[in-house]
């Protein structure tokens, strides 16, 4: 009996690690899985997390963890490999070959970055190249930033970043030429766009095919980003397209109102169905799921 749980909880960062928490305090056997890769780990620190501003990320699940712990979740290292089975009984499959059974399943496992295939972006990701203005404009305000346009959205990106510095340029790289109505608009916020493809970046700047260096402090680059959800496909769940204003960046889990999904039983919170959300957001929607799943374990106990 020592491996049934209430709810095992996959993937321990903000979103997990707070419905580890929530779910705990609510008498509920919790088990987290979490594999130890947080997708922000590069970054030196996690902003506009209300009474944690500027925590370092591992400082903060460290934190989480132990509050978990407190109340009786447990926490284990590990790589879930399959999930099988059905409400009320899923079994779950990790890497060094052994299981557990949850009455429900919450998948909290992220997404991982795939970035554009330019020597020095994988180096300085975290630090010097950038993708959030909110989780880093600050840090680079009134500073050199260039734009790295990989998509449709590059023009969009840099009149984002023109709020927390004037020295914003675009550079064209491999994306589509702005439109009129972008390259006007851009021409009035004193954004200035630079021709070429950009083959490497490094301490002095944007290195261009052409061998023009475009010095700049900070690269904003977008790339891709992929679900972690392989775990869920026995299940028949598995990653869907995700767009922003009609742009393909990826795949997500889809989910319904408060992470439910198209498998009783099996929910969704944090990054791998929200690619967009801030560790706050995702911290967020780990209560809000946790609390429905509480619920549904209610009633099917009252029935």
């Amino acid at each position: 009996m020592d491996n049934d749980y209430d709810v095992v909880i996959i993937g321990g960062g903000a979103a997990g690690l707070s419905a580890a928490l929530t779910l705990s305090r609510a008498r509920r056997r919790v088990l987290v899985i979490d594999a130890g890769e947080p997708r922000n780990a590069p970054a030196g620190h996690v902003h506009n997390y209300l009474g944690r501003e500027s925590t370092p990320p591992a400082e903060l699940l460290s934190t989480g963890r132990a509050e978990v712990h407190q109340y009786g979740g447990e926490i284990r290292d590990g790589v879930v490999t399959a999930v099988t089975g059905a409400s009320p009984k899923f079994t779950v499959e990790t890497a060094d070959g052994r299981t557990v059974s949850a009455r429900r399943i919450l998948a909290t496992t992220g997404l991982v970055d795939e970035l554009p295939d330019i020597p020095g972006l994988a180096e300085h990701w975290g630090s010097r190249v950038l993708h959030c203005p909110y989780c880093h404009g600050w840090e680079v305000r009134d500073r050199p930033v260039a734009v790295l346009a990989t998509t449709g959205m590059a023009a969009h990106q840099a009149l984002l970043w023109r709020q927390w510095t004037p020295q914003v340029t675009l550079l064209r790289h491999t994306a589509p030429a702005p439109t009129p109505d972008e390259v006007a608009r851009l021409d009035r916020r004193g954004i200035r766009i630079v021709e070429g493809e950009v083959v490497s970046y490094g301490a002095d700047g944007a290195h261009l095919a052409d061998g023009t260096i475009v010095p700049v402090e900070a690269l904003v680059a977008m790339g891709r980003v992929a679900a972690r959800a392989a775990f869920l496909e026995p299940l028949g769940l598995a990653p869907a397209a995700f767009e922003a204003h009609g742009v393909p960046l990826g795949t997500h889990l889809p989910s319904g109102p408060a992470g439910t999904t198209s498998v009783p039983g099996v929910y969704l919170a944090g990054n791998v169905t929200e690619p967009m959300a801030t560790v706050i957001a995702s911290a967020a929607a780990g209560v809000s799921t946790a609390g429905l799943i509480n619920m549904d374990l209610v009633l099917e106990e009252a029935a």
